[in-house]
């Protein structure tokens, strides 16, 4: 990340996330630019850390590798990525076979030979949040000019990541609202084909249908859904009296 590169990496993954709409690709882009803070003078592995409640999961990463030093921290249910999240503030460790915060992790982890840790917050609530996690074998490779610079990088990311949230669960609202009034729609096309194969009222024709939904234990939309089909591709019989 040179000067001006955090502007570059923004643009391209908003434009990534407008374009495709996918949280996953923004994520997944936003890992792999992050493992390139120490400019390839030095390996990072980086995950990306979704906290909600009493659940965390790793949504992003650079590497598998990114993955396995996140799981460690679920399971022992501590170590600084974790933190960074509670606390909603940086947390860095200069060398992890010195530092005594988060024993269990630490012991865990010292075989797998990353020493630096950089837990940099994204997003905070009082649920949980999401943090970008790095991780390097040398001890000391996050100096207060590189911490500086993720952290400058996750502002910006912050206010890109809200977008995308907000994307996601809209894209997820607007799909049961399609799914919602395509149910009301073959509803209401079921209770004109009973109207018109009964002669009753559409109230006698609802009626109809909630008993015979009782009577087979199907949901009102399935079988309404079931009705309407079967009058597409056959011609129209009586399936329900009055």
């Amino acid at each position: 990340m040179g000067e001006n590169s955090n502007d570059v990496s923004v643009a391209e993954l908003q434009h990534l996330i407008l374009t495709s709409g996918t949280l996953e690709l923004f994520l997944e882009g936003f890992a792999e630019h992050a493992s390139t803070v120490l400019e390839g003078t030095v390996e990072v592995l980086c995950g990306v850390m979704l906290k909600r409640e009493n659940h965390a999961a790793t949504v992003a990463s650079s590497s598998p590798e990114a993955i396995a030093l996140d799981e460690v921290q679920y399971g022992h249910g501590e170590g600084p990525c974790l933190h960074a999240i509670r606390t909603g503030t940086t947390t860095v460790v200069a060398d992890g076979r010195t530092d005594t915060r988060w024993p269990k992790y630490f012991a865990a982890t010292k075989d797998q030979g990353y020493h630096s840790v950089l837990g940099v917050p994204l997003l905070h609530g009082d649920d949980g949040g999401v943090a970008v996690n790095l991780y390097a074998r040398k001890p000391n490779a996050f100096t207060p000019p590189i911490i500086e610079r993720v952290e400058s990088y996750a502002a910006e990311i912050s206010l890109t990541l809200q977008l995308a949230l907000r994307l996601a669960a809209h894209e997820r609202a607007s799909t049961h609202l399609k799914a919602a009034m395509e149910s009301r729609t073959n509803i209401d096309i079921a209770v004109g084909i009973v109207v018109a194969q009964n002669r009753c009222t559409p109230d006698e024709a609802i009626g109809i249908l909630q008993r015979a939904s009782n009577g087979q234990n199907i949901k009102l939309r399935a079988l309404a859904e079931q009705l309407v089909t079967s009058i597409g591709t056959t011609p129209a019989t009586t399936h329900f009296s009055n």
